[in-house]
């Protein structure tokens, strides 16, 4: 593989590529693969340095004060930043008192507490305007009020119309059957109430999930990760789209690659290959970023190879060499 300028340029046999005359090479003998994206995180309730010597040199930030994590994005764009890539939404859209807005673990700002239809279209085109990644919203009816059906239908066209997604954390009966209705793009967490086979087929076919398995049993068995691994397997039997997404900062998730939401995805019945492509940032074709890991072995054949790091670099630059 031949990077330059942040970016894979070639990449295929050495007998095939040719690198330029002037280059630093480096050579391992190990598992050459796309780094890791992590889909769901709380970036600053964890440490940043140790999410990238592990592996994950790219994170979406689901909910946290503007005035806080946009100016974090931008500075992780800087090759001085000593983290992954940060893309965030801001605060969660919710109701009225509704979620996170009294959950200790969220700093005031976390949550945007919507009026009506039209405050919610102004707190979309804001964070459009700020450079959110998506849109988060609250749809956890077991912690409070959550935005009404105007309101969420609202949030997603209005979102829709400058080419963002909305993803949404759904919690309580009906609440995913409602974003359906509404519209929306992405679960931020695979559910852990059962969904009806209907429910799961019509899923499958409109939005994508996170997978957030493990925040429902670290490292245990609870009837809770049983059920959302049930939701999730027939979610992916159902031609659904699945992403890795670990919900860092929530309870002692590790930074990094954590290898057992990994373990989880395959339990959900994602062969290994499956598993890989919902973890990584992207594929390394010429122009793709140049986000690289290098293991000891392949976790093609056993994704615990997944903690077997023996190279990270992000963008070009190497960050973890062992």
């Amino acid at each position: 593989m031949v990077v330059d300028g942040g970016v894979v340029v070639a990449s295929g046999a050495a007998s095939d590529v040719e690198p330029p005359d002037e280059i630093e090479e480096i050579v391992l003998d190990g598992f050459l693969m796309p780094a890791v994206a992590d889909r769901h995180v709380h970036i600053e309730l964890s440490d940043s340095a140790s999410v990238l010597l592990r592996g994950v040199t790219a994170v979406r930030d689901l909910a946290w004060p503007a005035e806080r994590i946009f100016p974090l994005a931008g500075a992780s764009e800087l090759p001085s930043y000593n983290g992954p890539l940060i893309r965030a939404t801001g605060p969660m859209l919710t109701g009225p008192g509704g979620y996170p807005t009294l959950d200790g673990w969220a700093p005031s700002g976390t949550g945007r507490e919507l009026k009506d239809a039209d405050d919610a279209a102004d707190a979309v085109r804001e964070l459009a305007g700020r450079g959110a990644a998506a849109i988060k919203v609250s749809l956890n009816a077991e912690a409070g009020p959550t935005p009404s059906d105007a309101e969420l239908m609202t949030i997603c066209e209005t979102a829709h119309a400058s080419d963002l997604q909305v993803t949404v954390h759904a919690q309580g009966r009906g609440q995913v059957e409602r974003a359906l209705g509404a519209g929306v793009d992405e679960l931020a967490h695979t559910p852990w109430v059962r969904l009806s086979d209907d429910v799961v087929a019509a899923a499958a076919r409109q939005l994508r999930i996170v997978s957030t398995l493990d925040i429902l049993s670290f490292g245990r068995d609870t009837p809770q990760v049983r059920t959302a691994l049930d939701n999730l397997r027939r979610f992916h039997t159902s031609g659904g789209s699945v992403v890795y997404g670990t919900d860092l900062g929530n309870g002692p998730i590790p930074p990094g690659i954590h290898t057992r939401e990994a373990i989880l995805l395959a339990e959900a019945g994602l062969e290994y290959e499956e598993v890989l492509e919902a973890m990584v940032r992207a594929s390394l074709q010429p122009g793709a970023p140049a986000d690289l890991l290098v293991t000891t072995r392949s976790p093609l054949d056993d994704l615990h190879a997944l903690d077997e790091l023996l190279l990270v670099a992000r963008a070009g630059r190497i960050v973890f060499a062992h």
